[in-house]
């Protein structure tokens, strides 16, 4: 007990630090001694800052962690450690920089320093070549970010921290420049600045001389495409909509037949149509909309591809960038177009894409002379029958997504020309021009043959065909006639009335007779839609126009403005005479308008299952094998190992050893019936055991 040194917390720094975190008071003078330690190693480490020194890592955490408990004297020990990381960052040794680094993150997190000075010194730090290092101060500044603005934005801290990234983006070292950009993404991302000052800011690193800091700008506008559609699964959530559910359990409670099955398919295309046109335009790439000057910046980065030398990929990138801001802007962009037409090649390496670009950059406000020799360019190279079907169906495809958002640039020769491969002995192609047959049937139905306009729908009667520039602007809600008028509802009242007092008049008299009364069922009432669609059309819109005006419409009334839109369509789709042969086309998805992002999947859809070489074959055959019983005889008995019958010995003995039995004897002696009558049982047995 003697020889034990009791009194250890000098030399045991975690002893010393639990006992002043649980009484401060009582440790100052331990504390001030470990103080004076420190400063004299600091000064030591003055004249050699690239020496390791393992007592001063070990001083500098514990002072970080008991900084708290005594804020007088440690007043001044936040800024030192400031100063000698901005003073020697770049000689330190690794390991004890991160340790000056890791004391100014806890004392950050005990809220002892500033953030906006701590986050321009760790920006800085990105300069060093330490990839550990680099990782934790990012993860550090995204946090710290992230908590300073949990409860309320703090404006103030944000503008000088955005305006201090926009200097560190042009720093001349690329590893800050990049670091720097990565922590305003990630914080966009997490809705923390999601800011305009933000987005514009990363902007400026789309013009980069830095190939990896112009990618990761570029992949931000372009973000990922979700567009990959939704899932179409049939629920029944929304009450505004007959139950596709309900649909199913009729068609499975009826009798099947082949009407009622082209009758459902057809209710459930049009469900699916309405509840596409129903969804919301939502913009998954908001960061395109916060741009300050989308055309300067469009016409930038469009000088910047034409002289760019950068690898195909990333100009691919920079192309595709400029074809959404001009179609999400509606910019006029008018070199782009003939820029584009020299890839317009089917052996252009990522065609496919080129042809979504020109998809992508064309709107209403481009004026079509402009884009029609971007169209013939496709027609030309890709729509001819020395190309492959598949080459055929894709410039088909390509040319209806641009017709979908400019419909004006097709000529009446050129569609009249696509609309006879419908025929065509490939089905992707017949597909492909079907659908673009389809599409102008909504849109200009007067530029097809006579043949390929179709039957006229309910609808046809409100098309008109837009010219340039035109911008529609209805004022009433299209189908409000069906609904009642107020006038109406008030005569009806009136006469509802009338009926109740003059049926309490009469009671006495219904009382005294006896006989019985008839009464009307409310089946054998005509329906009021009859005679509305009855009305011409100046009187249906007049009608639609008042009752806009005069009242507020509720979640019912457009309950049955979209029922009976969705009967009108339904009962002008039966086919009566020579009509009935004809068949239904299908565009692609039932999808006619057009949004914002061209999905590549409709200008590379093929409507045909593609031939399997003996790989993919024997592939399919291979995974068709596994977890499947081999083909083996099967043991009949459990033990394999015991012995067998008489009869299974019999079979195995040699034929002149057995001739002599009576069983032998008897099948010689066989008449040819029992030979037919015993061939035919064992042909059944055996059919029997195969089962």
């Amino acid at each position: 007990m003697s020889n034990r040194n009791r009194n250890q917390l000098p030399n045991n720094l975690p002893q010393l630090q639990n006992l002043i975190k649980r009484d401060p008071p009582s440790y100052t003078d331990e504390f001030l001694q470990q103080y004076r330690h420190y400063q004299s190693n600091v000064q030591i480490f003055q004249h050699k800052p690239s020496v390791y020194s393992k007592s001063l890592a070990e001083l500098t955490m514990f002072l970080s962690q008991v900084a708290h408990c005594y804020p007088d004297h440690l007043a001044s020990f936040p800024q030192e450690l400031k100063d000698m990381l901005h003073r020697h960052y770049t000689v330190l040794d690794p390991e004890i920089r991160m340790t000056f680094c890791r004391a100014l993150i806890l004392l950050r997190n005990k809220d002892l320093v500033s953030p906006t000075s701590l986050l321009e010194l760790f920006f800085e730090l990105f300069r060093c070549h330490d990839k550990l290092l680099r990782k934790t101060l990012y993860n550090h500044i995204v946090t710290d970010i992230k908590n300073i603005n949990a409860k309320n934005k703090n404006n103030k801290l944000n503008t000088s921290l955005q305006n201090f990234m926009y200097t560190m983006l042009r720093d001349s070292n690329s590893i800050a420049a990049k670091m720097s950009l990565d922590v305003i993404i990630e914080l966009y991302r997490r809705n923390i600045w999601n800011d305009s000052k933000s987005v514009n800011v990363i902007s400026t690193a789309c013009f980069s001389k830095v190939t990896k800091i112009l990618v990761a700008a570029l992949k931000f506008f372009l973000g990922k495409d979700e567009d990959e559609e939704s899932d179409e699964s049939d629920s029944d959530s929304d009450d505004d909509m007959p139950s596709a559910r309900q649909l199913v359990i009729k068609k499975g409670v009826n009798k099947k037949t082949r009407k009622r099955k082209k009758k459902f398919e057809h209710a459930m295309k049009v469900i699916r149509k309405h509840k596409k046109k129903r969804k919301p335009e939502s913009f998954n790439f908001s960061a395109l909309h916060l741009l300050h000057d989308p055309q300067s910046f469009a016409e930038k980065l469009f000088s910047q591809v034409e002289s760019s030398n950068e690898r195909f990929e990333v100009r691919l990138m920079m192309m595709n960038l400029v074809s959404r801001l001009v179609g999400i802007h509606q910019l006029f962009l008018f070199n782009y177009y003939p820029f584009l037409q020299r890839f317009i090649q089917p052996h252009q390496r990522e065609v496919t894409k080129i042809l979504l670009f020109a998809a992508q950059s064309s709107h209403d406000l481009v004026p079509p002379e402009v884009i029609q020799p971007l169209i013939m360019a496709i027609a030309n190279n890709f729509v001819t029958e020395r190309n492959s079907n598949e080459v055929m169906a894709v410039g088909i495809n390509a040319i209806r997504e641009i017709c979908t958002r400019c419909p004006l640039i097709m000529s009446e020769d050129l569609l009249q020309d696509l609309a006879q491969y419908k025929t065509f002995r490939d089905k992707s192609v017949t597909t492909a021009a079907r659908s673009l047959i389809q599409l102008y049937r909504q849109v200009n139905p007067n530029l097809l043959h006579k043949k390929d306009r179709g039957k006229p729908m309910g609808n046809d009667e409100d098309l008109k065909v837009m010219d340039y520039g035109e911008v529609a602007a209805p004022d009433f809600v299209k189908g409000a006639e069906m609904l009642k008028d107020k006038t109406e509802d008030e005569n009806n009242d009136d006469e509802q009335d009338e009926w109740e007092s003059a049926s309490d008049d009469g009671d006495d008299d219904d009382d005294s007779d006896g006989s019985w009364q008839d009464v009307v069922h409310s089946d054998d009432v005509p329906e009021s839609s009859d005679e509305e669609e009855e009305l011409p059309l100046e009187e249906r819109r007049s009608k639609a126009a008042n009752i806009t005006q005069t009242r507020i419409l509720t979640q019912e009334d457009f309950k049955k403005i979209k029922l009976q839109q969705l009967q009108k369509e339904m009962s002008s789709s039966k086919r009566k005479g020579s009509a009935a042969k004809r068949k239904h086309v299908e565009i692609l998805d039932d999808k006619d308008e057009s949004g914002e992002i061209v999905s590549l999947k409709r200008i590379e859809v093929i409507n045909k299952r593609p031939r399997h070489d003996k790989d993919s074959r024997l592939a399919t055959v291979m995974a068709g094998r596994e977890g499947r019983e081999k083909f083996t005889k099967k043991q009949k008995r459990q033990n394999p190992h015991a012995s067998t019958t008489n009869k299974e010995k019999t079979k195995k003995k040699p034929f002149m050893m057995v001739k002599q039995k009576r069983n032998i004897k008897s099948k010689q002696k066989r008449s040819f019936r029992d030979k037919q009558i015993a061939l035919r049982n064992a042909l059944l047995k055996r059919q029997k055991k195969r089962k």
